[in-house]
């Protein structure tokens, strides 16, 4: 990451936030209200069916202490994650960096970004392809999840920030994590992702291996290069 900060070029840690209920339930922690005048909660966690749940994926910028979380309604897929690393770019990223040629990913080794999941590369590639980018991505060994950044540089301000209310909407869990700030200057912005994503994709061996995709010398199954085809 120093080396990319010394070229100001993105880096990023990326992850899947607990998935939520959306409705009147419970949420840990306190939080102050009029005398009197708790809020009603439900007294059993059942899925709503007409509300679902949400999924916010963050995007955290390691150089700059701002975060991007897209709230999916639907599955946390390797399509939805790439999709959030997109309007990250689009909305912060490419403003931020404007002469980038490089992004660094850190992510963990396992779920939608898994380091095996063959649709994250082949989504990532597609990414590189538009964004013109080459994108370095290293993945965490097994056990080391809570090494990644996003955990405790944004995902444990946006609990603090909403512990104690009931996460009653998707847009009301959307205004909650923008509202999140910390004393040391973090800037959070976020937005729903209405989108329905496949859980069904196969990816072959045929489009796998038609990826510019270089592993890197140390650990390459864990730490590999995206380069655009064009």
């Amino acid at each position: 990451m120093r080396e990319f900060q010394a070229r100001n070029q993105p880096a990023i840690s990326v992850d899947t936030k607990k998935k939520e209920l959306v409705g009147d339930f419970r949420n840990a922690g306190q939080d102050w209200r009029p005398q009197g005048r708790p809020a009603d909660v439900r007294v059993h966690d059942f899925l709503d069916k007409n509300l679902g749940k949400a999924i916010p994926y963050g995007v955290y910028d390691l150089l700059n202490n701002q975060g991007w979380v897209s709230v999916g309604i639907d599955h946390d897929t390797a399509q939805f994650a790439t999709n959030s690393i997109r309007r990250w770019w689009t909305e912060m990223g490419g403003r931020r960096f404007p002469r980038a040629r490089q992004l660094l990913i850190t992510a963990d080794g396992g779920g939608s970004n898994g380091s095996r999941c063959r649709l994250w590369k082949v989504s990532l590639q597609a990414l590189a392809d538009e964004l013109g980018l080459r994108l370095q991505v290293c993945h965490f060994p097994p056990g080391t999840s809570k090494w990644n950044k996003i955990e405790h540089r944004l995902f444990s301000f946006i609990t603090q920030n909403w512990r104690g209310r009931p996460l009653v909407s998707h847009q009301a869990i959307v205004n909650l994590i923008a509202s999140t700030t910390t004393r040391t200057g973090l800037v959070v912005k976020a937005a729903l992702d209405p989108e329905r994503y496949d859980t069904a994709i196969q990816v072959a061996d045929e489009e796998l291996a038609r990826l510019r995709l270089t592993p890197l010398p140390f650990h390459g199954e864990w730490n590999y290069t995206l380069s655009p085809r064009r």
